[in-house]
């Protein structure tokens, strides 16, 4: 009848043993490839490493065949090639494929890294039970990122395995902060030693050798030999098992080495197996070529065991696969299976994708490209014992997330101390940022952020940002301090006492209006101005109940009517002022000299056209002032760092400056008639009363830019109040 054949591949490698080692019948027939001769141009020899991975696939096939859970009536054989070269390899393996036409075949790789087998577009049937280079160069970045090391060189052979390596790690360090110092593809006769003394030349600590053994071992014997010390040495996969590079002499003082390998370095029961097998006597006949291993009965049990277990669980749980798989195909529950559903290769596909079950603690499970789901872990090469021992220091899993763990207390490292430094630069202290330097984005200096700035180096380690307005900073700072707002209170001393100097002014004021009012008829009203002395004193009242509104949290209208109103009725009483200056003048000077002038100025009121006039001018500067740009609250970020006070925005600079022009115009001029009549009869001495206000009068605005000129007052808003007071006061002293 016809039977089934299913297909392993383990990764076509060679296999060279007795006839009897190579097949054994079954239901279902697997087929291996793996080299057990390696060949160069000067040697022939057996490969250890190759008859140990034929021995786990013997082990795992009789270990299903004697499961009572694990296709109970179905048996599996076996038929085995050795891959020493490719020509003499595909006759015999097309001649098993092809044995019965009818047969289905499925194939499940143990030793393919190649990150372009993932693709399912173009190998669409492809599995296999090994990390992918992209798995193998994301584990090894992760490593590194680990140990905050920067500064790699990266190693690797002119091969496939090397290069898609070295294109992946070039891939994927983008944004990771580390720089590739140094990477050379070498080949077998290449000078090992230059490239090693490059490396130490540039200060490179860590290593990361991306090759075939064979290429591992003349970089490791190079650092030997030219005594190369002190450096850290990643190892992938294919060589960090390797047995035979920890007993080379001196390879303690070039450093740490420390690899990536599968979780579970032994096989439970294999070594029992080995020894079995071990007593029995090899049939040494050949049926093919490929199938002759004069030299294997040679090899001790000891041998095989302590070889490098590298593809060893790969090749188990290849061979695991194919039977639970298979077990899903056929139907299969706890006693037997349906041996008459034929199991085509697509059925295996499709079941294989969704495994999921445990092998010897070990999860295996695949995605959707037919990729393992990889927990591995990271070995430290303990040199300094005798013999030397492979120690588990950490682990890496890639289910339910991405993860990595080193156990630091079994990290021991070459110094004997912390961490080996791989770095082109020193990291910068806190509250510095990174000015780059040369071609490599880790090499830079460090300059220390100025005040009101910061460095996060988690958004951008080459930046000083600038922190908010509400916010400050010293130097030198990694974050920013929220600033404290202020604005003048009411309960503060310096507050107090202005309000209650300008409720004394009203007070005051409010007074001398009572006592005019009601002496309104009197000589000394009359003689003082008359009806005018009521629109000053209103005007000096009304600018004295604007000092209220600098206290308090301010708003958008105490900010209008803090300005305005101080302003525009000040100006109203100045231009009174003015004007009666000027009639005290006209008096004594003008009237004699210009009788005609002085008749029309008396006949139609001139004073009252003057206030009227000026005081509209100033009213319409007021409303283009506050229209154009208004006065609005704003933050001032130049008083002291840590406070944010409240200030109200002057408005346009422009019109702020031609209504305090109309102001203090008016003022001089009332100054100039003033001292124009310092000469009058000491009975009319009115001149000299109004110049000493207008002295006292400029001499508080003075003051007042000095300070705001070299900030000598924190809060000018408050002082600001109090020159409008003090202004009033002057007046009010006339």
């Amino acid at each position: 009848g016809l039977y089934e054949e299913t297909f392993v591949v383990c990764f076509f490698f060679k296999v060279s043993c007795s006839t009897s080692e190579f097949r054994s019948d079954g239901d279902y027939l697997l087929g291996g490839l793996f080299a057990l001769h390696e060949i160069d141009s000067v040697t022939h020899s057996i490969s250890k490493s190759g008859y140990k991975m034929l021995q786990v696939m013997k082990f795992a096939v009789e270990e299903i065949n004697n499961s009572t859970t694990l296709l109970p009536n179905v048996s599996l054989g076996y038929e085995i090639f050795d891959l020493c070269s490719n020509t003499r390899n595909f006759h015999s393996v097309l001649n098993f494929i092809s044995k019965n036409v009818f047969s289905s075949l499925s194939k499940v790789n143990y030793g393919a890294t190649s990150y372009v087998l993932s693709d399912k577009l173009q190998y669409p049937s492809f599995v296999r039970t090994n990390p992918s280079n992209k798995d193998l160069i994301e584990m090894i970045i992760h490593i590194i990122r680990w140990f905050g090391w920067n500064w790699v060189a990266f190693l690797g052979s002119q091969d496939d395995y090397s290069t898609d390596g070295l294109k992946l790690f070039n891939k994927y360090i983008n944004n990771t902060g580390i720089c590739l110092a140094y990477q050379e593809g070498l080949i077998l006769n290449a000078n090992y030693s230059l490239t090693v003394k490059k490396i130490d030349k540039l200060n490179i600590n860590v290593i990361v050798i991306f090759a075939l053994k064979e290429y591992a071992s003349k970089i490791i014997k190079a650092a030997i030999a030219n005594n190369i010390q002190d450096k850290v040495w990643i190892a992938s996969h294919s060589w960090a098992m390797n047995q035979q590079l920890p007993r080379e002499p001196g390879i303690r003082k070039i450093g740490t080495i420390i690899g990536i390998a599968e979780r579970l370095l032994s096989l439970p029961g294999f070594n029992e197996y080995v020894y079995s097998k071990a007593k029995g006597t090899a049939d040494n006949k050949s049926e093919t070529c490929n199938q002759d291993c004069d030299y294997c009965s040679l090899m001790t049990a000891e041998e095989i065991i302590n070889e490098s277990p590298t593809h060893s669980f790969a090749i188990y749980s290849a061979i695991y696969t194919i039977a639970h798989a298979l077990h899903k195909v056929l139907q299969c529950d706890m006693n037997k299976c349906s041996k008459n559903t034929i199991a085509k290769p697509y059925m295996l596909l499709e079941q294989i994708k969704k495994l999921n079950f445990s092998l010897n603690g070990q999860q295996v499970k695949y995605d959707e490209n037919y990729d393992p789901i990889i927990h591995y872990a990271i070995v430290l090469w303990r040199t300094n014992v005798n013999p030397p021992q492979f120690e588990i220091v950490g682990t890496y899993d890639k289910l339910p997330e991405i993860t990595l763990t080193i156990n630091k207390t079994l990290m021991t490292w070459h110094n004997n101390g912390s961490v080996p430094f791989s770095n082109c630069s020193v990291e910068c202290k806190a509250g510095y940022s990174r000015q780059p330097e040369g071609f490599h984005s880790c090499c830079f200096t460090c300059k220390k952020c100025p005040r009101n700035s910061y460095v996060d180096f988690s958004r951008d380690p080459y930046t000083c940002f600038p922190c908010a307005e509400s916010e400050w900073s010293d130097e030198g700072s990694t974050t920013c301090k929220t600033r404290s707002v202020v604005y003048p209170q009411f309960t503060e001393i310096p507050s107090i006492i202005v309000m209650i100097s300008a409720a004394w002014l009203i007070i005051l004021l409010f007074a001398v209006f009572c006592v005019f009012a009601y002496n309104y008829d009197t000589p000394v009203v009359k003689s003082a101005g008359g009806s005018m002395c009521f629109l000053m004193l209103a005007s000096l009242i009304l600018s004295s109940v604007s000092v209220f509104f600098f206290f308090g949290k301010p708003t958008s209208v105490f900010c209008l009517l803090r300005n305005v109103i101080f302003t525009f009725f000040f100006t109203v009483c100045i231009s009174c002022l003015t004007v009666r200056s000027f009639q005290i003048v006209c008096v004594f000077k003008m009237a004699a000299q210009f009788p005609k002038v002085y008749s029309l100025w008396v006949k139609h009121n001139g004073q009252w056209l003057f206030i009227a006039f000026s005081s509209f001018i100033h009213f319409i500067s007021c409303v283009v002032w506050i229209t154009v740009n208004p006065v609005k609250l704003i933050a001032d970020t130049l008083t002291p760092q840590d406070k944010l006070l409240l200030i109200c925005e002057r408005g346009n600079p422009i019109t702020l400056i031609i209504v305090m022009f109309i102001s203090w115009f008016l003022g001089f001029l009332c100054l100039l008639f003033s001292y124009m009549g310092r000469d009058l009869p000491k009975n009319c001495n009115e001149a000299k009363s109004i110049t000493f206000s207008l002295i006292l009068y400029y001499l508080t605005w003075i003051a007042y830019f000095t300070v705001c000129r070299f900030r000598l007052f924190g809060n000018t808003q408050k002082l600001f109040g109090v020159v409008q007071h003090v202004n009033t006061y002057c007046t009010t002293l006339y």
